[in-house]
């Protein structure tokens, strides 16, 4: 297949921009059904008129169905997006791509998903698809899977289908939780994963940020201290990386601490410590549960974050911890290896 795509490209290069145009038409559709035109016309930034043609070629072809819903992608539409989704990858060059980020980083494995979070919200619906699909793929009886926060992260139980046969799995989050939007904590994630995979979960209810008396008083409870021990003995974690000055302002840190966070060089956060661009350890907040020094002895860890804007921050994080997996996007993926200095084609 990578083969074909690569000939295609060649001999007829305006063939491949009209499989990549409705390849993403077809996906947004399928994420966002029922969708109006309108609407569509926005999520893609594409005018009306060129999408009011694409559209009505895709319904006589019978892979969309319109109603006064909106549209919906048929079927045979779904059959073709699955079978597009590789090609596209190969079509963009995106398997070259994740072996020079494996070669540079030197992780196990780097998937990564057509498109850029950053300008497809969609693109995000699908990094969390993937991120289940590499979980249910290592998934053994009796894991204890710990998972973080944050918006990629809350499309991860949302990817996964609902299965049986894991009554004992257990499912934890990895810290303590942020002062944010419920759907985006790791406690809510949690229940909702342990749910799509009629798992077991516990849930820790304990805030980051809080002072050494106050966190040493609740780690001592002993519903506290066990949940606690559960999260240590994490055989899978998945986890996000986040922007360094967005995840302070998530924590709730202070307009001081922060300007310090970024004084130090900080361009990178994942499970409250702050890491510089060569993967260095600026800062750490207060917290209680996996900490990313424990990172080394968990058995698969997946990391997962997108877009083109969170380059630098993956980069800092693969300098310091090399996960089991990278599930990122094409826009991350490519800004990365920019970075980076690499070639992006063969």
């Amino acid at each position: 297949m990578e083969e074909i795509a690569g000939i295609l490209k060649k001999i007829v290069p305006e063939m491949a921009q009209i499989v990549e145009q409705r390849f993403d038409i077809l996906r947004n559709i399928y994420y966002n059904q029922p969708i109006g035109r309108r609407a569509l016309s926005a999520v893609l930034s594409l005018p009306e008129r060129p999408l009011r043609t694409e559209v009505k070629r895709l319904e006589e072809l019978g892979l969309l169905e319109i109603d006064p819903k909106g549209m919906r992608v048929s079927r045979e539409g779904e059959q073709v997006i699955a079978r597009l989704e590789n090609f596209v990858y190969f079509l963009r060059g995106l398997s070259f791509i994740a072996e020079r980020i494996k070669e540079k980083f030197d992780c196990e494995d780097v998937l990564i998903i057509p498109g850029d979070s950053d300008r497809d919200e969609t693109v995000k619906k699908q990094l969390g698809r993937e991120a289940a699909a590499y979980l249910r793929s290592c998934l053994k009886s009796g894991d204890v899977i710990a998972v973080t926060g944050g918006t990629t992260m809350a499309q991860v139980p949302k990817g996964m289908p609902h299965l049986t046969g894991y009554e004992d799995v257990m499912v934890v989050p990895a810290r303590g939780g942020l002062g944010e939007r419920v759907e985006l904590q790791a406690n809510t994630i949690a229940a909702e994963l342990a749910g799509r995979l009629g798992a077991q979960y516990r849930l820790l209810y304990v805030p980051d940020n809080l002072g050494p008396e106050a966190m040493e008083s609740i780690v001592n409870e002993p519903g506290i201290r066990e949940v606690i021990s559960l999260i240590r003995r994490a055989d899978i974690v998945v986890h996000g990386i986040g922007g360094a000055e967005e995840m302070a302002r998530r924590r709730g840190l202070s307009e001081d601490v922060i300007r310090q966070i970024l004084k130090n060089g900080a361009v990178a956060e994942a499970f409250g410590f702050y890491f510089d661009r060569e993967g260095r350890i600026v800062y750490t907040t207060t917290s209680v549960g996996l900490s990313v020094k424990d990172l080394k002895n968990i058995r698969k860890v997946i990391a997962i974050a997108g877009g083109s804007g969170k380059a630098p921050a993956i980069r800092a994080f693969l300098k310091y911890h090399r996960p089991t997996v990278l599930i990122t996007d094409e826009g991350a993926a490519r800004k990365l290896l920019e970075i980076e200095g690499g070639e992006m084609h063969e």
